[in-house]
């Protein structure tokens, strides 16, 4: 008996170090476009990492013109059997914003299916003091290693404040990777500011559109513009081509009241005519804290806050199709603020519950679900 425990556990050390990531693995690697992305507003931009083809779609401003060539909101999926995964970039242009951590704005996040969920696996970026240090960070940055053999579901969350050229994701040598049909259902398009673009996030997934579609099953296809999200009729030129079956909206936080009064309906009537039948679901800003002893910060956000409930109270009943839902990022303590105005990662995860019950419900009525 003794004999057959102690063969028990050699055999079982034996089969933990053949798991082990060998300590000079060689990579071999896969461009992500080669696999299954979700995410995507298009699927045939000249570079397939971008929102949007700003050869074809003019108006933007230089800064808009950056952000919609950003990856934020894309990722891929796919199946490997390997140890490890990392992933090498090249990139367009990384940004280096002073509220959110380099692992969100240059970097990736790894999910992997457990029991029918995605679990957070790893994430990861490589550290480099600047843009101009193109050696260091397009070096491959391994997310993980000494997994276990078995073939595992994978979902990579691309940089959110970042252009990327190329995204090759790595496995052993031996290893196979290989694209699996997407996990989601359907296209829903979200247009907004910083708070859908992910600022604050610690990682990548941790945007709320994110978080919506991994717990809903849903796709969301994101268009967030850090700070210009602004009802910009170039911008509605862009939804007007994207193949959705819904429309979400965060685009009360940016513009101010009157810009809110004076685009709004222009906004809604020119993507029905394109999108004649399909449900706009716009959701009011959240409270910022920075509103809370500045007495110009409270009127400002207070206007606009209540411009935005005036036009949506008169647009629910002029256009057939239109909804207005109320988010809310803050919990009990009011210390979910990153700088007094983006969310933190638990308070995009309450954004998220609090949207996502009135969204399923309003895109059950059209089928979507």
């Amino acid at each position: 008996m003794k004999k057959l425990l102690v063969l028990l556990l050699l055999l079982t050390v034996v089969g933990a170090v053949n798991a082990q990531t060998p300590k000079n693995v060689k990579y071999k690697f896969t461009e992500a476009n080669d696999l299954t992305m979700i995410g995507r507003l298009f699927n045939n931009n000249p570079n397939p990492y971008h929102r949007v083809d700003t050869v074809k779609y003019k108006g933007f401003t230089p800064k808009e013109n950056l952000q919609v060539r950003e990856s934020s909101g894309m990722a891929c999926v796919f199946k490997t059997n390997s140890t490890t995964v990392s992933v090498k970039t090249v990139y367009g242009y990384p940004e280096y914003p002073t509220n959110t951590n380099g692992q969100a704005a240059r970097g990736y996040d790894l999910y992997i299916k457990k029991d029918g969920k995605w679990l957070f696996a790893a994430s990861g970026v490589v550290s480099a003091q600047s843009r101009d240090d193109k050696k260091r960070l397009e070096a491959n940055c391994v997310l993980i290693s000494d997994m276990d053999k078995s073939e595992k579901e994978c979902l990579l969350y691309f940089p959110l404040y970042s252009e990327v050229n190329s995204v090759k994701i790595g496995v052993e040598e031996g290893a196979s990777i290989k694209a699996i049909p997407s996990p989601f259902r359907h296209r829903v398009a979200i247009f907004g500011s910083s708070y859908t673009h992910g600022s604050s996030t610690s990682r990548c997934g941790m945007a709320y559109p994110a978080q919506f579609t991994r717990s809903t099953g849903i796709q969301l296809l994101s268009l967030g513009c850090s700070g210009n999200c602004k009802l910009q009729p170039y911008f509605c030129d862009v939804l007007c081509d994207v193949d959705a079956e819904a429309f979400i909206f965060d685009s009360f936080s940016n513009p101010h009241a009157e810009m809110i009064k004076e685009r709004l309906f222009p906004f809604i009537e020119k993507l029905q005519k394109a999108h004649p039948g399909k449900p706009l679901i716009f959701q009011q800003t959240i409270r910022r804290e920075s509103r809370n002893f500045s007495l110009s910060r409270e009127k400002y956000e207070q206007d606009k806050q209540d411009m935005a409930e005036k036009m949506m109270y008169e647009a629910v009943k002029k256009y057939k199709d239109v909804y207005f839902i109320r988010p809310n990022a803050t919990g009990l303590t009011n210390e979910q603020s990153v700088d007094g105005v983006h969310p933190d990662n638990y308070g995009y995860t309450l954004w998220e519950k609090s949207v996502e019950n009135d969204i399923v419900q309003i895109l059950r009525k059209y089928g979507i679900q």
